[in-house]
């Protein structure tokens, strides 16, 4: 038996192929509430949890790739033949292998702090991820999985300016399911290995990859090496975001992502 689809949501009809959002590996399909906000009329939203985030049950994938299929099935299940797809991050990179491998679904791709590989400092970090994990499912502190998040994805600025949001998700981090956190080991164990190199040069269809300048997670060079890879790719930079750029200027973001999506399909 196939399992179920995605855990879904789909805003707006008519309007032609919507506009894909996948996620990063933190976050929910909820995460892109203020990105959507401005797209909301302009084309139809399609969101999607992974499989193992919030809403999907998991167990999550070990190997990135292994998601662009629960992808394709939920577009199956919709009746949806293309989309144009925006992803973050790890979902950025399910992005990239989804338009590398089932170029025919996807019409137009933004790739937001993503990279090409896993370096050994992604790894390292990674790994170190997988411990606080461990430390979480052994009964141990939910905070500091959050502590370290915040040090990790927000620029300084932007984290000293939402002290009290950050406080209130720390403490909301309680009501987790424990399986969450147990999927987030299966989602981080797929960020260490990736390899997008062998794949980039496939991807036909308009592509534009955004980096974030203060991105400590994904250094901006990889997401140069992306764009440098994708052939045709634009290259856009946020000069002062952390990785988190979904959250820490989202407006900013929906308009370049709008800009080049309606480009694209003016092209088309």
């Amino acid at each position: 038996m196939s399992p179920a689809p995605l855990a879904h949501r789909l805003d707006g009809d008519g309007g032609g192929e919507p506009l894909l959002l996948l996620n990063g590996g933190f976050m929910t399909m909820a995460s892109w509430d203020p990105c959507a906000a401005p797209l909301a009329g302009r084309l139809p939203l399609l969101r999607c949890d992974f499989r193992g985030q919030l809403r999907t049950p998991g167990p999550a994938h070990r190997e990135l790739g292994d998601n662009v299929e629960d992808v394709v099935a939920l577009l199956d299940h919709l009746g949806v033949e293309r989309v144009h797809a925006l992803g973050t991050s790890f979902g950025g990179q399910v992005a990239l292998l989804l338009a590398a491998r089932r170029p025919e679904r996807v019409a137009s791709l933004v790739a937001v702090t993503v990279g090409d590989h896993a370096t050994g400092a992604m790894r390292r970090g990674a790994r170190d991820l997988r411990r606080v994990v461990a430390g979480i499912l052994a009964g141990g502190d939910r905070g500091a999985f959050h502590d370290r998040l915040v040090a990790d994805v927000y620029s300084p600025a932007w984290a000293a300016a939402h002290r009290e949001i950050l406080a209130g998700r720390r403490r909301q981090l309680a009501a987790i399911p424990e399986a969450w956190f147990a999927a987030l080991d299966d989602l981080l164990a797929a960020v260490e290995s990736f390899d997008l190199r062998p794949e980039l040069g496939r991807v036909r269809c308009p592509a534009l990859v955004v980096v974030a300048g203060g991105d400590r997670v994904i250094p901006p060079e990889r997401g140069r090496a992306v764009a440098a890879a994708v052939p045709g790719a634009a290259l856009v930079e946020h000069p002062g975001s952390g990785h988190a750029l979904v959250a820490e200027d989202p407006a900013w973001l929906a308009a370049r992502a709008l800009e080049f999506v309606e480009g694209a399909r003016r092209v088309a």
